[in-house]
């Protein structure tokens, strides 16, 4: 074991109109080539027209939904003997909001709509719901969870 104390957890301030580290983190994953501005312009868009259309605050839906995608349990592979399980394990909270902002992400540019602005929007609106792909991957991930609970005491 290491004689190094452990690094302390790096609190992010906020993004710049709603000061909500998940919204900072968001912008961050949503960035790409290390262009944060357009990722911020990006998100920002989306936020009011998630105002103009639910006529709720874009970031009361952009929480909701976030809460509503994050998961509980995932699978992981465990390799015991010759065989391959599929180990049902419990998330921890910072995998939890970063998995839900990953799949946020990736289901809202594989959305029709034009612009990723309304992409987005049209995503995180249905996750506000409880519908849309990203609810779907996240009950998909819990069934296979639940399918593959005999295996819960491979765990370590």
């Amino acid at each position: 074991m290491s004689r190094r104390s452990r690094a302390g957890q790096h609190v992010a301030g906020g993004d710049a109109r709603f000061e909500s580290p998940v919204a900072l983190k968001f912008i961050n994953n949503l960035m790409m080539g290390g262009k944060k501005s357009t990722a911020e312009k990006i998100f920002y868009e989306a936020m009011d027209v998630i105002e103009e259309k639910s006529g709720q605050p874009g970031l009361q839906v952009f929480n909701q939904a976030i809460q509503n995608a994050k998961p509980s349990l995932e699978v992981k592979s465990r390799r015991v003997g010759g065989a391959t399980y599929q180990v049902p394990i419990e998330v921890r909270p910072e995998r939890r909001t970063a998995v839900a902002i990953k799949w946020l992400i990736g289901f809202s540019r594989n959305r029709p709509e034009r612009s990723m602005a309304e992409r987005l929007a049209a995503e995180l609106m249905a996750a506000g719901r409880n519908e849309g792909s990203t609810i779907k991957k996240k009950d998909d991930v819990h069934r296979m969870a639940e399918a593959n609970k005999a295996f819960a005491h491979y765990r370590w």
